[in-house]
């Protein structure tokens, strides 16, 4: 009997162990295991333990035991979404997109999840209404239920959701009118800091009501195309003027025009067609950002192009169809300098189209087939496709050409092309990846873009653009995206097929198709602004079998804890007790003796770093010098941590790296890069100040840079004034440092970020290069040099790069040209999808000697100047460094003699000689780290670049602005 008694005792205490180390807490267990078993294709990790957060269940984020993120996108579930998950009350994000298997209505209970942060239901299949539930997720800020099967009507209650700037219910089969508030409901005028009004292809009808929008309303896209709406164009429509894309088009709508519209200057996409519009065209002018503009198919009054069809410079597309135009096509239309497409067939334009003088660098469609032009005068610059079918002057010789044919499409639109793997096959379900040519299962799916600002699918510039993007966005190998079969769609969507290949081996794990698709789904990816908004619909993804594993009951563990209860009991006790005066230990160590841990021996000065004009600081020291690191002192933020001002007790004025945990290198790697980095002096690089390493913090102190970088000082964020002479010497030092850096230090340093961000300016306005990236350098002895990983910013990034996937120092002479065309013009190298280097190129005319016909471009604070010293030799300095061939391109060391000369020639102090013919300028070669400020050198963290680039290489990027 006391046996007996001992063993139940043993039981009993053994249980408590085992629940003891259940991380999870048990109402959210209890949920989890229910959603498991209505769920079909469940992760593998689901059935091989009873604990989300203890062993980590796919999918599945924790914070203190409770589940705070559910993220299974693409993951192949079949099933319903019970009322259950209503009881993971701290849930902040739900991600089940792309689970076309899961259906059946949304409980009302998903309203009881009231931290929800972020929701995203896109491309499933669940049907019924909307839940008016969902209106009580007060946290709510992102709402994607687009592409699924919901009826009914959109729930007044989404109006209560305040915070919300997401909202997409695209694509489903919505009925009944939009919502708007009363005296006694909620409706979406409510949302105030929506700017996503996605709400195309339903069956939405009724009139749009005149009180949704307001004049306090941040909506920057309204969606509202393909639905049954009719009525009238609210007049309030026009007091949004932070619109970017709107699009209408494919409803009912009818009357007038509203003739404010014209104060939504920052719109870039305007679509009105297949309405009943009436009335006046519509004045578009001073839309000066208007790219893509669609009045097809609609009943406007007869009338002659108005003279806005000539004004509107960023217009790449013009599109009126089936309409009432009359009178002569303007011949100053085809001079816009951004004009690709013109569609203007069925209507009444007659007279002569005279089109003399036109280049085909841009237009490539014109379409004006039955209309009633009578003769035509061409130029010999365009050769490019025209379509005159059903006019009078084909009854003419004319007859005979292509223009009164109908003519073929002569360019097949763009795919990735696999000519570098041969006549590589794969089997039926395996795809060839364009980067190793191998077989694998890509992450595949359509992109829909809403709202391309061009129409010509030929160029392989701009695809290659959304391919790197992909790739450096989405954190991939170079060159394992795959893009087929582009075209408009029914929906004049842009519809894309996307291939995504793994790193390594044929499959994709589980965690990176989920990531994947979350930053598809929740948008997290931009594309190239030229591509404008978009949705995305994954296909379902072929995972790699799992090797089977059994799962361990909890009766087996019980039992198997049953024989080592006390022996365990007694063990944690003694760990406990040596952990403690362990750390007791290497805490006095470390406090006393800050460099043992990096000696193999563990004596102190064996481990000390050899340092050459930098010394070490205790944490307390920069503690106290930053205001214990606080918020007024932060300068920067980036990847590696944070940077913070400092004053040193001596006055000296200091900026402080300090690394976050989950960014911090080794002891000894971190050892050998502030060696290297304390051996690197040169006037025109920032230097190393100093470093701690104590009390588990690495910390990098640099110099102050008092007066910022290059670019706020070009974008006039600063008051200093940057005449022409210093925007000489700040491109000379610059130039100078870079040269030290490849031909000097030992290893050489490929820079991989040059830009006018990391270039900083002191007091005396000396130029310094930042941000030389050494903790990611790779040696490379067969060359005598040093690569490194891809780094790059999209705007400076040398087009080469693209096919050769390596970077050299050629790739930093032409981010450096691409800064030197900056110091010209003031702008980034993309600013509304121009290109700096492009536009150049095509502007420069040599006959001007004195602004190489440069004039509209050049900074205005610089223009006028009277004289700008050497401009034209400078400006040739720089095109060579843009050269598309890497060999044609000049080295850094050369740049430097050429700016050297420019400025001697005309009389100027250089104050120090070249790398090339000083090498006293220079000091102890070695090697250089990443730099204390940040990636993005001194970025405020509450900047918020909206005209940020997305990609640069040489290619040509069609106008428009990103929608945020």
């Amino acid at each position: 009997m006391a046996a007996a008694r001992l063993l139940l005792c043993c039981l009993i205490l053994s249980s408590g162990i085992y629940l003891a180390y259940t991380v999870t807490d048990s109402r959210d267990v209890t949920i989890l295991r229910s959603l498991k078993d209505q769920w079909e294709n469940i992760p593998p990790s689901w059935q091989k333990s009873d604990d989300p957060c203890g062993t980590s269940w796919e999918g599945v984020t924790c914070n203190n035991s409770r589940v705070t993120a559910l993220g299974l996108s693409t993951m192949g579930l079949r099933g319903k979404l019970s009322g259950d998950i209503g009881g993971l009350t701290e849930l902040i994000s739900l991600d089940l997109s792309f689970n076309r298997g899961l259906t059946g209505s949304l409980s009302p209970r998903i309203g009881d999840l009231q931290k929800l942060n972020i929701l995203i239901l896109a491309g499933c299949s669940f049907s019924g209404s909307i839940p008016r539930e969902l209106g009580k997720l007060a946290e709510l800020s992102f709402l994607a239920l687009n592409s699924n099967n919901f009826t009914g009507e959109i729930p007044p209650t989404l109006g209560n959701l305040s915070k919300l700037y997401w909202l997409d219910l695209a694509d489903n089969q919505l009925t009944g009118p939009i919502p708007v508030s009363t005296s006694s409901s909620p409706g979406l005028d409510l949302l105030k800091k929506a700017k996503h009004f996605h709400f195309n292809k339903n069956q939405l009808s009724g009139s749009i009501p005149d009180n949704l929008f307001s004049a306090d309303m941040v909506l920057i896209h309204v969606l509202f195309d393909g639905n049954q709406l009719s009525g009238s164009i609210p007049f309030t429509l026009g007091l949004v003027q932070t619109l970017e894309v709107l699009r209408l088009d494919r409803n009912a709508l009818n009357g007038s025009v509203p003739s404010n519209l014209n104060n939504l200057t920052s719109v870039v996409e305007l679509n009105l067609a297949h309405n009943e519009l009436s009335g006046p065209l519509p004045d578009l002018s001073g839309m000066n950002s208007l790219n893509y503009l669609d009045l097809s198919n609609n009943s406007f009054q007869k009338s002659e192009a108005p003279v806005w069809f000539s004004t509107l410079q960023s217009l790449t597309t013009l599109v009126i169809e089936y309409g009432s135009l009359q009178g002569p096509v303007p011949q100053k239309l085809f001079a816009l300098p951004q004009l690709q497409q013109v569609k203007l067939r069925n209507n009444a334009l007659n007279d002569t189209l005279n089109m003399g003088g036109i280049s085909d660098r841009q237009l490539t469609l014109v379409d004006l087939q039955n209309n009633k032009i009578s003769s035509i005068t061409l130029g010999s610059g365009y050769k490019n496709t025209l379509i005159l079918i059903g006019n009078p002057v084909c009854d003419t010789a004319l007859g005979n050409t292509n223009y009164c044919q109908v003519q073929q499409q002569s360019a097949k639109p763009y795919s990735t092309s696999l000519a570098n793997c041969g006549s590589k096959s794969c089997p039926a379900d395996q795809k060839v990846s364009p980067q190793s040519c191998d077989c694998a299962y890509p992450y595949q799916g359509t992109f829909y873009f809403r709202g391309p600002s061009f129409r010509e699918l030929s160029n392989d510039n701009t695809f290659h653009s959304l391919e790197m993007s992909l790739w450096v966005k989405l954190d991939l190998t170079p060159g394992s995206v795959s893009l087929q079969n582009p075209f408009f769609n029914i929906d004049d969507y842009l519809q894309v097929q996307l291939e995504l290949f793994p790193p390594t081996g044929k499959y994709f794990n589980r965690s990176e198709v989920e990531r994947i698709g979350f930053s598809l789904s929740n948008q997290t990816y931009k594309p190239p602004p030229e591509f404008g908004p978009y949705y995305f619909i994954a296909s379902p993804y072929t995972f790699q079998a799992e090797s089977g594993e059994t799962s361990i009951s909890s009766r087996q563990v019980i039992g198997i804890a049953t024989g080592c209860t006390i022996l365990v009991l007694l063990l944690v006790a003694v760990a406990i007790y040596a952990i403690q005066q362990k750390k007791l230990a290497e805490r006095a160590i470390g406090l006393s003796r800050p460099f043992a841990s990096w000696a193999p021996s563990g004596n102190d000065s064996e481990g000390a770093p050899q340092l050459k004009g930098a010394r070490w600081f205790s944490y307390d020291e920069l503690k106290k010098c930053t205001g214990n690191f606080s918020e007024r002192n932060e300068i920067g933020s980036g990847g590696y941590g944070k940077v913070y001002r400092g004053t040193l007790v001596n006055g000296q004025v200091i900026a402080i790296k300090r690394a976050q945990h989950g960014s911090m290198q080794g002891g000894l790697e971190f050892k050998t890069e502030i060696e290297l980095l304390s051996r690197v002096h040169h006037k025109n690089l920032v230097g190393l100040v100093g470093f701690c390493f104590e009390q588990g913090e690495q910390v990098l102190v640099y110099e102050y840079m008092a007066n910022g970088s290059l670019r706020e000082n070009l974008s006039g964020k600063t008051s200093i004034y940057l005449d022409w002479k210093r925007r000489l010497r700040v491109a000379l030092g610059s130039a100078r440092g870079l040269a030290y850096l490849h031909e000097l230090a030992n290893p050489p340093i490929i820079h991989r970020d040059v830009k006018s961000t990391n270039i900083l300016l002191d007091q005396n306005l000396t130029a310094k290069v930042a941000d030389f990236g050494l903790s990611k350098l790779v040696s490379d002895s067969s060359k005598g040099h040093v690569s490194t990983q891809v780094k790059g910013t999209l705007g400076y990034l040398d087009p080469e790069y693209y096919m050769t996937q390596q970077l050299t120092e050629k790739s930093d002479v032409y981010s450096f040209g691409v800064v030197m065309l900056e110091l010209i013009t003031a702008k980034q190298p993309i600013e509304k999808g121009k290109y700096v280097v492009r536009e150049m190129r095509t502007a420069i005319n040599k006959n001007d000697e004195e602004h190489y016909g440069l004039s509209n471009m050049i900074d205005p604070v610089i223009r006028n100047m009277p004289n700008l010293i050497g401009f034209t030799r400078f400006v040739d300095v720089a095109m060579q460094c843009v050269e598309e061939a890497a060999a044609d391109r000049p080295t850094m060391s050369e740049v430097v003699k050429m700016l050297e000369s420019i400025l001697q020639n005309d009389g100027l102090e250089t104050n120090s000689t070249s790398a090339s013919s000083s090498i006293t300028d220079f000091g102890t070669a070695i090697a250089a780290s990443r730099h204390p400020y940040n990636k993005d050198a001194l970025q405020r963290k509450e900047m918020n670049d909206t005209h940020a680039f997305d990609y640069s290489g040489g290619y040509t990027l069609p106008t428009n602005v990103e929608p945020k």
